[in-house]
């Protein structure tokens, strides 16, 4: 009557029916892991869940589709606090890793200080980061930035080290900790050399930075307003489950821990961002070397 085949219309019926079936299975997979990672992206789900999904029939862009109706789609954070201070009296060395090639583990180490909004407290989290692996080697949560942070976390990396005849370069900004005479006099008896960033590019220590986000935006550390001792407790099980379950793109989609046990995959490298100054250099060229064309002009630095 409605010009409709009865059997169309069932088979219709019958294929949503299994389709949102299907959906429910693979958020059932998907909750899970994001319990333990509450902002690993899509990706890398697929990539941990590839073999169950398979048995789905589904795929990566059919899970994209699933999670994005279901509201799981997740979008990055932009929040950035200053925690340095470069303007002190101690000395600053030079950087020795611009131009470095990194092929095995422990050949570099990164380090940065990251701020963690605390119930009312303000507390600071010092992390050592193996540049090859992507493992954090050593971390200190304090309610303080001093020295003695940096301090714990140096001491705890140096601990934990797999590699110790291997020659170590530690690489950080020039701030205060780091360039003070205890934290490079425990550098200089572990024989460990110091390298530091010359400019003000945060891309100057890019895997520290990376690190960073990923603790405090991935595991949402900052949603839970709790006291220091109970988010040190939660900062440990983060950092754990990083080690040992977050697959890295940069490592072949390996655990930090599985990239650490080896010395022969090659890091994959992405291209660079452009530095400001790069970019002012490029300007400056443009205005400089070529004639005024409002059109050309408007065009070229729009793509800068």
């Amino acid at each position: 009557m409605f010009g409709v085949n009865r059997q169309v219309y069932y088979r219709k019926i019958k294929a949503k029916r299994k389709r949102q079936t299907i959906a429910e299975q693979v958020i059932k997979l998907v909750l899970p892991i994001r319990s333990r990672m509450p902002r690993i992206g899509t990706r890398k789900l697929y990539h941990l869940l590839e073999d169950r999904l398979e048995l789905l029939q589904v795929g990566r862009d059919k899970l994209f589709s699933i999670l994005k109706a279901n509201h799981l789609i997740l979008y990055p954070k932009r929040n950035y606090r200053v925690t340095t201070n470069t303007h002190h009296r101690f000395y600053k060395h030079k950087d020795l890793i611009k131009e470095l090639s990194i092929n095995h583990p422990e050949q570099v180490w990164v380090s940065d200080i990251t701020y963690v909004n605390c119930c009312h407290n303000n507390t600071y989290l010092a992390l050592i980061t193996d540049a090859y692996s992507k493992k954090i080697v050593g971390y200190d949560l304090s309610d303080s930035l001093n020295t003695s942070g940096v301090l714990r976390s140096l001491q705890m990396a140096v601990k934990t080290r797999e590699y110790p005849k291997t020659t170590l370069i530690h690489h950080s900004d020039k701030g205060i900790q780091y360039c003070s005479v205890d934290y490079q006099a425990l550098l200089l008896k572990n024989k460990i050399v110091c390298s530091m960033t010359e400019s003000y590019d945060p891309y100057s220590n890019a895997v520290a930075e990376r690190i960073n986000g990923i603790i405090k935006n991935e595991f949402e550390l900052e949603t839970y307003k709790i006291n220091i001792h109970a988010m040190q407790a939660l900062v440990a099980e983060s950092i754990h489950i990083y080690n040992t379950e977050r697959p890295h793109f940069s490592s072949h989609l390996l655990t930090p821990n599985q990239m650490h046990q080896q010395q022969t995959i090659k890091l994959k490298t992405y291209k660079t961002k452009k530095t400001v100054a790069d970019m002012c250099r490029q300007l400056f060229n443009l205005i400089y070397f070529y004639p005024i064309n409002p059109y050309r002009f408007f065009r070229t630095t729009q793509s800068l």
